[in-house]
């Protein structure tokens, strides 16, 4: 489990966690961010990205994008594939 700030453009992730205040929590939920949701990543860009959730496209800032915790969800070979360590490239 990673912050999402760690992801490239055209990752999907699956949300984890959301930390942070209560606010933050009930504003990322707000936005369809929650645990189990699909997060794929459309852009990055100093950190601040733009991703897909729900059809919808997001910008959240990298102090956002820190507080949501995710993993890897990709299809590999035509199989569920979930390790963030074969896709996850450190800052």
């Amino acid at each position: 489990m990673l912050p999402l700030t760690f992801a490239n453009s055209g990752q999907s992730f699956t949300v984890s966690k959301i930390n942070g205040k209560e606010d933050t929590k009930k504003h990322l939920e707000d936005l369809g961010l929650v645990s189990g949701t699909e997060v794929e990543v459309v852009s990055a860009q100093s950190g601040n990205l733009i991703i897909k959730v729900k059809g919808s496209r997001l910008a959240i800032t990298s102090e956002l994008a820190q507080k949501i915790m995710v993993e890897a969800s990709f299809q590999h070979s035509g199989r569920a594939v979930n390790d963030s360590k074969e896709i996850i490239k450190a800052v």
